[in-house]
């Protein structure tokens, strides 16, 4: 079992210490670390059994703490795993991992060094409809893939206090890149391979903040299928993630994590509909099983700490997202389709 402290008890920060309380056999929250104490996270602190502590060093410090999990803003996050490696902790960051690549490489060569195992919480991928694609890629019945398209969005921005830090365009650029869209992009480099370059739009049409609340982005993958990807911060909450190939299409829908929902339902039903559209033969449709993806990227993350099975994102794949991040933001700014690099 390893012993773990959450580090940010935010809205997110709460959901993953609910996906494993009482339930897992492999991990468990017996700490958190939170800025400023209030009456409801006390409340949440002693239902599940966790000390509350404001600094991020006491943990550090702590030998009862195996692993620190990261629910912190993005840029404090490659600045975090590097105290944390320098501690000796296992450390899994929530997404996404860096807003560089050289702040990536900096956390990366830090774990490397101290011996520490590194998570990152591109849930999505161990969905059983993501592995199913996965499979269907790879063993060619798909054909060629011609192109990647996804949408994530939801309302989310549209209640933002202007103090929080999710409505900060440093912390947030691109609008709903960061809080979603890094999953899609994941997921294209997890099926196609790495991205070689990138054009990014983005811009604030309805939300009261100053930040972005509609994105998109288009990509050419190094081994030559194209990709696309929007994301809106002010409508409706929804998520759809497509591959195109010589053979037919795979659609998958679902939500995505907006903040008020249940917490079961953020966890479970991140995936719906999916749909199977071959060149020749009918439509198949039918609905995915309901499966708490963030439970399982926490036991899986454990498992990689045991050495029961390596993490499901390669180190390589953490500083390359990390990367395609950066060019996006630079893309939207300079108006250029940009290389990755």
């Amino acid at each position: 079992m390893i012993n773990a402290a959450i580090v940010g008890m935010g809205w997110w920060g709460q959901t993953l210490v609910e996906s494993v309380s009482g339930s897992s056999n492999r991990i468990r929250f017996v700490a958190g670390v939170a800025r400023r104490a209030s009456e409801p996270l006390e409340a949440f602190t002693r239902e599940h059994g966790l000390a509350l502590v404001h600094d991020y060093d006491e943990v550090l410090a702590d030998p009862k703490i195996d692993a620190v999990v990261l629910a912190t803003p993005h840029s404090v996050h490659a600045d975090q795993v590097v105290a944390a490696a320098g501690a000796g902790k296992h450390v899994f960051c929530e997404k996404p991992f860096a807003l560089r690549k050289a702040s990536a490489e900096r956390a990366v060569a830090a774990t490397e060094k101290a011996g520490v195992t590194l998570g990152l919480g591109y849930n999505r991928r161990l969905h059983p409809e993501m592995t199913k694609l996965r499979e269907q890629i790879g063993s060619g019945e798909l054909g060629e893939i011609l192109h990647c398209e996804a949408n994530m969005t939801f309302p989310n921005a549209l209640y933002l206090a202007p103090d929080a830090w999710r409505a900060s365009r440093d912390e947030t650029p691109c609008g709903g890149l960061t809080p979603m869209g890094v999953h899609a992009v994941d997921g294209m480099i997890d099926l196609c391979g790495e991205i070689d370059e990138v054009y990014c739009q983005s811009f604030r049409r309805a939300v009261a903040v100053d930040a972005d609340d509609t994105t998109s982005m288009l990509f050419r993958m190094k081994a030559g299928m194209s990709g696309y990807l929007a994301t809106m911060t002010a409508t409706g909450g929804g998520f759809s993630f497509q591959v195109f190939g010589s053979k037919g299409f795979v659609r998958l829908e679902g939500m995505t994590h907006i903040a008020g929902a249940p917490s079961e339902e953020r966890r479970k039903r991140c995936f719906g509909t999916c749909y199977f559209k071959p060149v020749k033969g009918p439509l198949k449709t039918w609905e995915a099983d309901q499966v708490d993806i963030v439970k399982a990227v926490l036991e899986r993350f454990a498992d990689a700490v045991d050495g029961t099975q390596p993490f499901i994102v390669p180190t390589r794949e953490m500083i390359h997202g990390a990367a395609v991040t950066e060019t996006i933001v630079k893309s939207a700014a300079s108006h250029q389709i940009e290389k990755v690099v």
